[in-house]
């Protein structure tokens, strides 16, 4: 996510970070800079002119000139800046005292929309509320089938609408429904094109003028760009939407498409599809984004991630057992499959202040080799994997076979073992994260 732009920006504000005296001539040289890394990543042009203007106007005034270190009160001021360009602060649903809370999701045919209803309702079943879901998209094959089989797979409630049904009757049919079963949150998923036109339209302006959502959530690919910035200013100006959800942020490298909607809309970004699982589901944090483009991390987002792959109890027992040098290698695969849940490797580090792309190219983190320690420990017997040492030339063979591996690859997971079982211990008290992320990098058989 944002990996062009960070890599860029971060390069950029780099040079300027320790200069003690910033002059016109390099700031403009910076700025300069700063817009081709804005634009190559396809942020609207108006959107950077508009930046580079605030973020010059600060830098020349007496933010900069009184400041004892200009280079980080530029980079602090660009930070700023960048916060602001993407809404400031989180916002997430209207509350209100009404029930259900009517979520209306819309969006062109591709965008993701059916799997954004998905994931959203996983999010706030997890929250305690309970969500029900309205297929009204009968022109997409499947379209139906698609949402009430996310449905059955997360376990909630999903109105059973017919293809020979008009839109704007499934939706109140199905409010009826979720008032009936006393629904706290209901998604609305509506029909897409592949393109605007104005039926599409005037089929979403009657279901808003009935049924009167409290929020109008416009889904975009973010891998789509600039387009993406055009067809929310349209939808925008048709429904007068509320707020934004990007889908596929895994698969953005440059980012432009969330940067600039939130200027030309000026409605904010409420949440982030960054996968295909329906645990793949950010809020959108303005001021942690703009730390992450800009290489100084995003802790908050990391402990949030942790604590929700990591019980309090479970860490407890961790601490105990490393300490009293207890760990096993079943101890070990149920921390990687905690860790797998929390994303892709490459992503969680990149959480970490100084973990610039560069620096996470140069270490080669590989997902796949996490699945294929994974496949060599649940090839062992319990009692190899609570006691490493039992393993003998003949088990190795034995294990190398049923995790399709070879020997040569156990040998080196068993010596790494041990020796990480004594990194572990040390890892709480490194403070650089480059040499933290040598350290674990160490840990997973190359």
């Amino acid at each position: 996510m944002f990996e062009t732009l960070s890599t860029k920006l971060s390069n950029t504000l780099r040079k300027v970070r320790g200069q003690g005296r910033l002059t016109e001539e390099n700031l403009n040289q910076t700025l300069d800079r700063v817009k081709m890394a804005l634009l190559e990543a396809d942020v609207n042009f108006r959107v950077v002119k508009a930046f580079l203007r605030s973020v010059k106007e600060r830098a020349i005034g007496q933010e900069v000139q009184s400041s004892l270190t200009p280079g980080q009160q530029f980079i602090k001021i660009v930070n700023e800046e960048l916060t602001e360009m993407l809404g400031g602060a989180n916002s997430g649903f209207a509350e209100t005292q009404d029930t259900p809370l009517i979520v209306m999701m819309v969006g062109l045919q591709g965008s993701g929309k059916t799997s954004s209803v998905g994931k959203l309702a996983k999010h706030f079943q997890s929250e305690g509320k309970r969500p029900y879901l309205i297929p009204a998209d009968i022109y997409r094959p499947a379209a139906i089938e698609q949402l009430q089989v996310l449905a059955d797979t997360l376990d909630i409630s999903c109105y059973q609408s017919r293809k020979n049904q008009k839109p704007l009757d499934i939706v109140k049919l199905g409010l009826n429904e979720a008032k009936q079963e006393e629904a706290e949150i209901v998604f609305i998923d509506t029909a897409g094109r592949l393109h605007m036109d104005e039926e599409l339209m005037d089929e979403l302006r009657r279901i808003k003028l009935s049924i009167l959502p409290h929020e109008i959530i416009f889904v975009a690919d973010a891998m789509t760009g600039q387009e993406a910035v055009n067809v929310a200013k349209g939808f925008n100006e048709s429904l007068d939407i509320s707020g934004v959800m990007l889908t596929k942020m895994d698969g953005d490298a440059r980012g432009g498409a969330a940067l600039s909607i939130r200027a030309i809309t000026q409605k904010p970004i409420k949440f982030l599809a960054v996968g295909e699982k329906l645990e793949n589901l950010e809020a959108f944090h303005p001021e942690r984004i703009a730390s992450r483009i800009l290489g100084m991390g995003d802790m908050l987002s990391l402990i949030e991630k942790v604590e929700d792959s990591f019980s309090e109890r479970e860490a407890l027992q961790m601490q105990k057992k490393l300490r009293s040098n207890e760990f096993t290698l079943e101890d070990f695969r149920e921390q990687l499959r905690s860790m797998r849940k929390m994303g892709s490797m490459k992503d969680v580090l990149g959480m970490l202040p100084g973990m610039n792309n560069s620096a996470m190219h140069d270490a080669n983190i590989d997902d796949q080799k996490l699945v294929k320690i994974d496949a060599i420990i649940s090839s062992m017997t319990i009692k190899e994997r609570i006691n490493y040492k039992l393993m003998n030339g003949s088990r190795r063979l034995r294990v190398a076979k049923g995790s399709g591996t070879t020997v040569s690859e156990i040998n080196r997971l068993l010596k790494q073992f041990a020796q990480m079982r004594k990194m572990m211990q040390k890892l709480s008290k490194v403070s650089s994260p480059g040499k933290a992320m040598r350290m674990m990098q160490d840990m997973i058989p190359s």
